[in-house]
């Protein structure tokens, strides 16, 4: 009997789901079809693969709203505060509503490295300071790309948008940001 099965327990042990869905999306995205661009899930729907890596890891929700000069700018977003929900942040999704987001929230301040490896739409990530703060933006960065994106300095947060967003919002350095999740609501 194998120890690799899907969906049921083998001698008192957990199946290895992830193992095999790390597998079977290395097997999907490298069939003619995927890169055809053939749809390989029924239309609206994400294939298979991508919607079991989004539902391995559970969120938050909250409101994050970003004083800008233009006026207050706000967003409903994920929030991940565990280094489960970290590591998995945005990966494998496939679309970002306009208004949403995810936001990243760090036990104490500190130099944060991002990446996109497994990110497959463009972000814009703004990186918020322990005064709430927007201290540094990186504007639509590059799916799947392993280059670090760095804090440039301490930072507590962190805050994902659809590429784009602060540019077209007017959200730029300085701005300030309010969320419950960073206790900076007053």
């Amino acid at each position: 009997m194998s120890r690799f099965r899907i969906g049921s327990e083998v001698s008192g042990a957990r199946p290895l789901v992830a193992g095999v869905g790390i597998l079977a999306a290395a097997i999907l995205f490298a069939s003619p079809a995927a890169r055809a661009g053939h749809a390989l899930a029924p239309a609206g729907e994400p294939p298979a693969v991508l919607r079991l890596a989004q539902d391995e890891v559970a969120f938050g929700r909250g409101e994050v709203v970003i004083e800008t000069r233009a006026g207050a700018r706000r967003f409903t977003v994920e929030i991940a505060r565990t280094t489960d929900q970290r590591r998995r942040g945005l990966m494998y999704r496939t679309e970002l509503a306009r208004d949403g987001g995810m936001l990243f929230v760090f036990d104490r301040p500190g130099v944060v490295r991002m990446w996109m490896k497994d990110t497959l739409i463009p972000l814009d990530m703004l990186f918020i300071g322990e005064n709430g703060r927007i201290r540094r933006i990186a504007a639509r960065t590059t799916p799947l790309s392993e280059k670090t994106i760095a804090s440039g300095g301490p930072v507590s947060a962190v805050l994902e948008l659809t590429a784009g967003t602060a540019e077209r919002l007017g959200i730029a350095p300085g701005d300030r940001v309010r969320a419950g999740a960073l206790a900076t609501v007053d």
